[in-house]
Parts: structure tokens; C-alpha cells; sequence
């Protein structure tokens, strides 16, 4: 039933999409619009991309993704990133965004396709809270999970099969005050020390892969639990499938 309803809702936003362009353009110059209205579904809606090979890709049981509710928080305007960046020097301490608001930074295009072919979407606050919750899943892929707490972190780690979609993930350490909803800088990349390269120093840290983005001979490889993809797919995921069948047949295991 997921299934059939997960389809129809996305022949309903196709229908409706395809009706505003007829009746913003006139049905005599619809058929112009094809090649915009593909553009603004591929950007847009990516996950429509796979509609008809959803079968194939669609997540094996048990299987999740972390949705990345603190990296969100921290790239939000005046928040942890900018204080990475220089621009703000009070801002190490961010309120926690209550929403899912998927964008680049956190790996949107990669969550929504990955949501629509079934993978089970938990988030940084339910393993923070609960870290057992991983042992209800044969499989964990991560998107771009840069900021993470200690229980985040060890929980992860210690997980049997994870894949890491997005290099930078694990890279810095951050503290939830859950009485005020927000969350603290506590260990980063030159934080509080220059000499610091990671927050939990982790030694599978690939931040420095990050500016890969055109994976043009993208690969998976092997780490201690499970495995890591070598450029960061946002740009490309959208048109490879070939990426997605290999991410099902490793978190298959």
C-alpha cells in the first residue's frame, strides 16, 4: 500500500504540474514547454526521475537514512557554519531547526530521492536520544551528517553497515541543550585548536573529498563498518542510477 500511494502521489504533482503549464502557456504552445517542465521536475522533484524503476531501487527492509537536522541548523543563516567561515564570532551556539528543510548542504536532492524509494528516515535528535534505535535497522546511510553529538557518534561507528553518501560526515562535534533547543560548537575542524582536523578524531574523516562533485569515476570504498563514496553526489544523483543500484547492493548485506 506505501508503495501505490507513494506513486500516486507523485502522478498527482505531475498532472497538476502539467495543467499549469497548459494553462499558463495555451495548449497550442504546451508542447514547447517539455523540455522546461523536464528541467524544473528534474531540479525540482528529482526523485520523479525514478518513477518508473522504483521496483529496482526501492530500499531493502530495515533500512535507513539520517536525515541531518543538525547540519541544517548549523548552515542556517548566522549559525555554526558562519562561524567556521569567520563571518560571526558569537555564533558557535545555534537554535536547533524544528522542520526538515532539505538543502545542498545537507544533501537535499540525495534525501528526497532516497525518502521516495522507501528507505525508513530517522534523524540526528532520534539516535541522540535513543542510540539503540540503529539496532532496529540491518543498514544506515548517512547524507551530509557533518555536525553530530558523541552518542551520534558512537552509535554510528559502531553500527555494522553504514554507508557514508556525502564525504564530511562525522567532522564535527557538536553538544543539544534540549531545555533551550539548541546546540553548541564543541570540537571542529581548527576548533578550539588549530591542530584539530576532526571533532571526535576520527581517522576515517574524508572532509578533504568534499569539492568533488563532478564524480565522474565515482566509487565506493571500504571502511572498518561498511563503505564510503569518494565525491559528494548532489550534482549527479539525480541522473545515476547506476550510483543508486550500488547503494542498494551494499546496504543489502
Amino acid at each position: 500500500m506505501l508503495v501505490v500511494n507513494r506513486k500516486i502521489m507523485i502522478c498527482s504533482i505531475l498532472i497538476m504540474l502539467s495543467i499549469i503549464i497548459i494553462l499558463k502557456t495555451g495548449s497550442s504552445d504546451a508542447i514547447n514547454t517539455v523540455n522546461d517542465y523536464d528541467d524544473y521536475r528534474i531540479t525540482q522533484m528529482p526523485e520523479t526521475r525514478f518513477f518508473d524503476q522504483y521496483e529496482e531501487l526501492s530500499a531493502p527492509e530495515k533500512t535507513a537514512v539520517v536525515y541531518p537536522i543538525l547540519t541544517q541548523s548549523a548552515y542556517a543563516w548566522g549559525g555554526i557554519h558562519d562561524f567556521y567561515l569567520g563571518r560571526c564570532e558569537t555564533c558557535s551556539e545555534v537554535k536547533i531547526e524544528e522542520y526538515y528543510d532539505p538543502i545542498f548542504s545537507v544533501g537535499a536532492k540525495s534525501f528526497r530521492i532516497l525518502e521516495f524509494l522507501g528507505y525508513s528516515v530517522i534523524d540526528d535528535i532520534d539516535i541522540d536520544k535513543n542510540p539503540s534505535i540503529l539496532n532496529n535497522f540491518n543498514s544506515v546511510v548517512l547524507l551530509h551528517n557533518q555536525y553530530a553529538t558523541e552518542n551520534e557518534f558512537l552509535a554510528i561507528t559502531s553500527h555494522p553497515n553504514v554507508v557514508y553518501l556525502y564525504p564530511g560526515a562525522l567532522n564535527s562535534k557538536v553538544k543539544i541543550n534540549y531545555d533551550t533547543n539548541s546546540m553548541i560548537l564543541e570540537r571542529g575542524p581548527a576548533y578550539p585548536h588549530e591542530d584539530i582536523i576532526n571533532g571526535f578524531d576520527w581517522k576515517y574523516d574524508n572532509s578533504d573529498i568534499s569539492n568533488n562533485t563532478i564524480c565522474e569515476e565515482w566509487k565506493y570504498y571500504k571502511i572498518e563498518n561498511g563503505h564510503m563514496l569518494d565525491c559528494t553526489p548532489e550534482d549527479i544523483i539525480q541522473n545515476n542510477d547506476e550510483l543508486l543500484k550500488e547503494l542498494k547492493r551494499l546496504v543489502e548485506f
